[in-house]
């Protein structure tokens, strides 16, 4: 009977803590958050006092005081500022509870392949910090296959690539476990800062990461249309040479331009994947080709010129962006039977 009070007052929670957003799985709930990873704090008396956590605080990026911060405490992935990045878990763990829970959650964490022993630790300690009775980290690759469907206990080779806001993970996983792995830093965040450099460099105009953003979700193309320059977006910035607000017109063939870089860097981690696994599994991905998650599978165009390049079938998984918390969620409502797919302890 305790027991299963204290089971209905906790809340367990699996959390992908994302560079660009971060969303919250509860246990019995599903995905009850969804916001910017952002947080704006002001400084008193050399302390970072908190002012705004998510989608407010990120309405002030590029746009604060001068006694005020707007900063994305995530950076690849992983965390880059330790203070700020505890506090934003505690206002995330806080926003879920709709009620006072007596036992602290289980939560489980999503972290890049790539992250170091220090990088998980961090995430691991900012957790408990923030009020976790146990803290159970998950690679972001085999969250995404079990968000995406993909058979990974079969003795067969499934691919993965999940494009989130800080990095690319490449994987294959095959019973129930990561054959071959690869992470580069080029992601959502870099194609944003790619826009903002080709417009500084060919249009002499000078935008922000948010108005880069939307240019990337409105008319972003990893290809140039065949004919013409494709769709038009008038876009305010200011002028690099006289310093002067002004407004200027990007089309998709300029944007699929500034994009060649990042796409190219993807690519080439999915060729240097596919040269690195064993020839068992490479024949399987002939037959099962790859699955695309994360934000960066929304880019238009981007699964084709994979599919060009790589010669194999490629498919964009169903609702992407949420493949890699809904595969930590499934985790997390079969804690007992699927433990293994977790990382070892940091």
């Amino acid at each position: 009977m305790i027991g299963s009070l204290l089971g209905m007052l906790s809340t367990d929670m699996a959390i992908d803590l994302g560079t660009a957003n971060t969303l919250v799985y509860v246990k019995g709930r599903g995905v009850v958050l969804d916001e910017p990873s952002v947080v704006a704090y002001m400084t008193q008396g050399g302390r970072k006092m908190v002012y705004a956590v998510g989608d407010q605080a990120k309405l002030m990026l590029g746009k604060t005081p001068v006694n005020m911060e707007a900063i994305r405490p995530m950076r690849d992935g992983v965390i880059a500022d330790f203070d700020v990045a505890e506090e934003m878990i505690k206002h995330f763990i806080r926003k879920v509870h709709n009620r006072r829970a007596f036992v602290s959650p289980l939560i489980i964490i999503c972290v890049p392949s790539s992250a170091t022993n220090v990088e998980r630790r961090a995430i691991h300690q900012s957790a408990l910090a923030a009020g976790a009775r146990e803290v159970q980290l998950i690679e972001e690759p085999m969250a995404a296959a079990i968000g995406a469907g993909l058979p990974i206990e079969d003795p067969a080779g499934s691919m993965v690539v999940d494009i989130g806001g800080g990095t690319a993970e490449v994987a294959v996983l095959s019973l129930g476990g990561i054959v071959y792995s690869r992470s580069v830093r080029v992601g959502g965040d870099k194609m944003d800062e790619a826009i903002v450099n080709y417009l500084r460099r060919e249009e002499r105009l000078l935008i922000g990461e948010m108005s880069a953003e939307r240019i990337k979700k409105e008319i972003g193309t990893a290809r140039a249309p065949d004919k013409g320059s494709g769709m038009t977006l008038a876009i305010r910035g200011r002028g690099t040479l006289d310093a002067v607000p002004k407004e200027s017109e990007v089309n998709e063939a300029m944007v699929a331009e500034a994009l060649r870089e990042p796409v190219t860097e993807i690519v080439d981690a999915i060729r240097i994947a596919l040269e690195a696994m064993p020839p068992e599994l490479a024949a399987d991905i002939v037959d099962r080709g790859i699955v695309l998650t994360g934000g960066g599978a929304l880019l238009r165009n981007l699964d084709s010129v994979i599919r060009e390049q790589a010669k194999l079938p490629v498919m964009i998984a169903d609702d992407p962006l949420k493949c890699v918390v809904n595969g930590c969620g499934l985790v997390l409502e079969n804690y007992a039977k699927m433990k293994g797919v977790l990382s070892p302890e940091v």
